[in-house]
Parts: structure tokens; C-alpha cells; sequence
């Protein structure tokens, strides 16, 4: 199986030859197909993009294919992993022109795994679910919980039948409220993996072996590098600029930085808006967007802003399988402006990111402040509440 640099230079070759992932499916398929054959472009790579377009289409492609395939060749490998992703996603192959789903493993060079994430919440947190089929019968099932700040909080393996996997996921669904999304096992495996080494080895023991919990299901090493998956289906989409508009979903809405982060400027800000009558409010004005640009590139820098890509690829791909796909290339494409190291501080969208931040922040403190008793008060406020007080003694 080809490694991502070779699948993500495959990709590319199809784009320079005109095939746009972002196109009409039929017209995406229709593009592949006058692609079979040409120079530089392989039936493998033109078969594992049919995989990611949702339409009978690509199906029916995919089974002429096959039908000029070697047994056990890479190409045939590959078609079938597309006709099963497919088939994961609702579309199913040709009636009569598909093998029969219980070989379909057999001739695949991994194993028939299958995932599903959890939205991620305000804190940084989701559930991911990776599962197996088992030679008895049922599933095999690693589950974990993942924090972007404390790593993998726990994890377990669990054998259980379809009707139970799909019982627990509508019961999680219905206490989250929202849904959880078919993934590519492999990105599954790598948001684990990723957590597992972020978590400190103090507590390491209390989420169990994840190693050994891991290998019962992927017997590969632990994976230390992802292409990830969404700019291959959203290639077009990410090239382009991410809007601002992206900040009205609730996945951006509910996203909070760490207030040890944010507070430092929001407490700056406070200062230049209590000079007003030093400055005037163009000056005042000029004073914040600086302080913005700055926290700009400090907070989205190191870590921080690699915690941050991630979290926007991820929130890409949940879009595109919650029939979002405008916004998920607007999340695709903030993403790509980390990964390709852009100056962040002229990007539309990473400032109004940052400007959202600090607004809640700074309305979050004002209420604060609002609900706690003052013990200390102005003259003005000393003399209402004496006059209050002697009204209230007065007959």
C-alpha cells in the first residue's frame, strides 16, 4: 500500500489533470473516467479517489474496473477498499457486479476496520470509536476519550454485537446531542495515538494499556505522522480563503481557549479602553487592533498552533459528513493557512477567531463582576446609599 507522501503526490497529479474532489459527483466521476489511462496518472490513484465520491456513479466505475483487475494486484486492493468505503457511506455497488461483502476482507492488505468521532466540545474533548469485525460473530470495539489538554483520558476494548453498537450509539447520541460520524480508521488511530503521547506519564496508568488495548484491533506501529484525509476531499476548498462567516458555527462557537491564555489581553484591551480620556477613540481603536495582531501570532504559534490545525481538520471533516461541506472548506482552508506557516496576523478569519475570544472572555469577567457584592464604593454610590438608608429610618 502506497505511503501518504505517495498518495498525497497521486493526488496531486489528478488535480493538475483537472479533476476537482469539490466538482458535482457524477461530473467528478465522469472526469476520472476520461483520466483512466492518461500518462502520469495511475488506475490505483483514479480508484482510490472514486472512494471518496458518494454516487452511484463511482460505484458502477468501480466495478468495470474490477472487472479488468488481477487478483491480489494493488489495484484490485484498492478498488475494493473504495467499494467499502462507499458502501460505509450509503452508496452501494451495482446490483450482480459486486463480490459477495464477506470476501471483500479477504483480499484487502489490512484489516476491515471502521471508526466514528464524536463532535468535539467546548473543552476540547470527544469520543472516538474504533471497531473490528469478529471471526465469532459481532465486534470488536477500542473506545477512547480524548482531551486535547490532558491527552487520552481513557480507553477500553469491548467485544459486542451490531444491535449493542448501535444501541450505545444512539443512547451517546442522544445524551450529546449530537451525531457522531463515519472515519477513516486511519485518522481514528492517529487522534489516539496523538493523545496517547501527549499524556504525561503520570497518567499514563490510570487510562490503562492503551498499547496493548490498541494492538488487539491494528497491529501497525503507532502512527507518528497524518496527511489528513480532508484536504484530499477538499482540496479545491482548501486552496482557497477560510470567512469569517466559519465563526458562526457551533463548533467555533463553543470552542474556548484557555483563559490563562486569553486573559492576559483581554486585561491589556481593558486598560487602553479605560484611557479614553487620554486618547482619542481612533488612537484607542488603533491601540486594540495591535493588541489583536500581537496575541495573534503569540497564541497561534508553537503548540498552540498545532493544537489548533488539528482541531480545524478535524472540524472540517465532521462538517463534511454533517452536509456542511461550504463550511467545511472554510475550516479545511484555516487549517492549510497554519500547515503552510502564513502570517496569521493578515488573516481575516484568525483575527476575528482571536476578537471572539477575547469578547467572551471580557463578557464573561463583566458578569462576573456584576454578580459579586462591591466592597468597595465610589462617592457618588457612599452618598445614594445613605440617603437610601435614612428614607428607609424616616417615619
Amino acid at each position: 500500500m502506497a505511503n501518504h507522501k505517495e498518495i498525497e503526490a497521486e493526488d496531486h497529479r489528478l488535480s493538475e489533470a483537472g479533476f476537482d474532489p469539490a466538482a458535482p459527483a457524477a461530473e467528478a466521476a465522469a472526469k476520472l473516467g476520461e483520466l483512466r489511462g492518461t500518462a502520469g496518472i495511475s488506475d490505483v490513484a483514479v480508484a482510490r479517489a472514486l472512494g471518496r465520491i458518494a454516487d452511484p456513479a463511482a460505484a458502477a466505475m468501480l466495478i468495470a474496473m474490477e472487472t479488468h483487475a488481477d487478483k491480489g494486484s494493488a489495484l484490485r486492493r484498492e478498488i475494493r477498499r473504495s467499494l467499502f468505503k462507499l458502501r460505509q457511506r450509503g452508496v452501494e455497488a451495482p446490483a450482480g457486479g459486486a463480490a459477495p461483502r464477506a470476501s471483500w476482507a479477504d483480499e484487502l492488505d489490512e484489516p476491515v476496520l471502521a471508526a466514528l468521532l464524536s463532535p468535539i466540545d467546548s473543552e476540547g474533548a470527544r469520543i472516538v470509536w474504533i471497531t473490528k469485525p469478529r471471526t465469532q460473530g459481532g465486534l470488536t470495539r477500542l473506545w477512547g476519550l480524548v482531551s486535547e489538554d490532558e491527552g487520552l483520558v481513557g480507553a477500553n476494548v469491548t467485544g459486542l454485537s451490531r444491535r449493542e453498537l448501535r444501541a450505545e450509539r444512539e443512547e451517546l447520541e442522544r445524551r450529546i446531542a449530537m451525531k457522531m460520524v463515519d472515519a477513516d480508521w486511519r485518522l481514528a488511530d492517529f487522534v489516539l495515538s496523538e493523545a496517547w503521547r501527549a499524556t504525561p506519564e503520570s497518567r499514563r496508568a490510570r487510562v490503562g494499556n492503551f498499547l496493548s488495548l490498541r494492538a488487539e484491533l491494528i497491529a501497525a506501529p503507532l502512527p507518528t505522522e497524518l496527511t489528513h484525509p480532508v484536504y484530499a476531499e477538499l482540496g479545491t476548498e482548501a486552496a482557497a480563503e477560510p470567512s469569517v462567516e466559519l465563526l458562526k458555527e457551533p463548533e467555533l462557537l463553543d470552542w474556548r481557549l484557555p483563559e490563562a491564555v486569553i486573559k492576559p489581553y483581554v486585561d491589556e484591551i481593558g486598560q487602553v479602553e479605560q484611557s479614553m480620556i487620554v486618547v482619542s477613540p481612533v488612537q484607542q481603536q488603533e491601540r486594540v487592533n495591535t493588541i489583536v495582531e500581537r496575541a495573534v501570532g503569540e497564541i497561534l504559534s508553537g503548540e498552540r498552533a498545532h493544537r489548533t490545525r488539528r482541531r480545524l481538520e478535524d472540524v472540517a471533516w465532521y462538517m463534511t459528513r454533517s452536509a456542511r461541506r461550504q463550511q467545511a472548506g472554510w475550516a479545511a482552508s484555516a487549517a492549510a493557512k497554519i500547515r503552510d506557516g502564513e502570517d496569521l496576523k493578515r488573516v481575516a478569519f484568525f483575527q476575528g477567531f482571536i476578537r471572539t475570544q477575547l469578547g467572551t472572555m471580557a463578557a464573561a469577567e463583566e458578569q462576573r463582576a456584576r454578580a459579586e457584592p462591591r466592597l468597595i464604593m465610589t462617592p457618588a454610590e457612599a452618598m445614594r446609599a445613605r440617603e437610601a438608608q435614612m428614607r428607609r429610618r424616616s417615619p
